[in-house]
């Protein structure tokens, strides 16, 4: 392995049968502003992408509304056909602007929607589709089974949810098994906690979006700058490690549309907490948690 190798965070099998470097990509940056139109510097973008590989990193994590449909079409000009890389998306939601997001989960509208992610990647099947909302205005059962059919069909290979409960999770494993949740996580944000739990129980991937987040712990002099400091490290990757740290079914996927911002984040696969930097950083964001951040 190189020196900065993100398969030193360990590997996962999505579904069971796709094995990937726990530490992914999150390629929701490398479009404009507002997640909405081109990259401000399409080169730089694309020389992020390209690099991936290099690093180890076989996890990327996109869809169809990063653009929308931008970050999909970036992906398969710098990495097509993609071997031994997963690339996976998401359908369901609308893009009305920069920055809105409304759900729709109308089952015409998923199948379309997988349908475009299918074109513009340049596959004829998607090894990982996710659900990116559940949409509160169309029946859930609606949706799960809408998605299910497309895995009937062969279009997609693995399904996924996120920003869900439990109760959804068990709910939708009704309908198909459900490889991977994609849920806001990181060391001060525990929200997810007791679907993280459940997932870890019944081997789901769980990827945390906005794993950096660190709060008021990204202040200096705490213990996130401490145990950095020691690492000869960034309070950021302090944080990637800890996330990783934290399960075995962690699947990471920062997120930028820079080369050198990307080896900072991959270094973070190399970074070993010890027990007890990882107990005391854990504390600590659960305390900065239940006070708010």
């Amino acid at each position: 392995m190189s020196e900065i190798d993100a398969r030193k965070a360990g590997a996962f099998r999505v579904g069971g049968d796709i094995e990937v470097a726990r530490l992914g990509f999150g390629a929701m940056r490398i479009t404009g502003k507002g997640i909405w139109g081109e990259p401000a510097d399409r080169a730089g973008a694309l020389a992020t992408l390209r690099r991936l590989p290099e690093l180890g990193v076989n996890f990327i994590d996109t869809a169809d509304s990063y653009g929308p449909d931008v970050s999909e079409i970036l992906i398969r000009e710098a990495l097509h056909p993609y071997p031994g890389m997963l690339v996976a998306t998401k359908g369901g939601l609308l893009r009305t602007g920069p920055d809105r997001w409304p759900p729709c989960g109308r089952p015409d509208y998923l199948r379309q929607q997988a349908l475009m992610s299918l074109r513009h990647l340049g596959v004829e099947r998607i090894d990982l589709w996710q659900l990116h909302r559940i949409d509160p205005a169309v029946p859930r059962q609606e949706q799960f089974e809408a998605i299910k059919a497309l895995q009937d069909e062969g279009l997609v290979r693995h399904l996924g949810l996120s920003e869900v409960s439990v109760k959804e999770i068990e709910a939708a494993s009704k309908i198909f098994t459900v490889a991977t949740v994609q849920n806001r996580y990181n060391l001060v944000d525990r929200t997810s906690e007791a679907v993280l739990d459940h997932c870890e129980a019944k081997g789901i991937g769980f990827i945390p979006w906005y794993p950096l987040a660190a709060g008021s712990l990204a202040r200096s002099g705490t213990i996130l700058d401490e145990t950095a400091r020691r690492h000869g490290a960034s309070p950021g990757q302090i944080a990637l490690a800890f996330v990783l740290r934290r399960s075995p079914v962690m699947l990471p996927i920062p997120g930028t549309s820079n080369v050198a911002h990307l080896e900072q984040n991959v270094a973070a696969a190399g970074i070993a907490l010890s027990d007890e930097e990882f107990g005391a950083l854990d504390a600590e964001g659960r305390k900065a948690f239940s006070q708010g951040g």
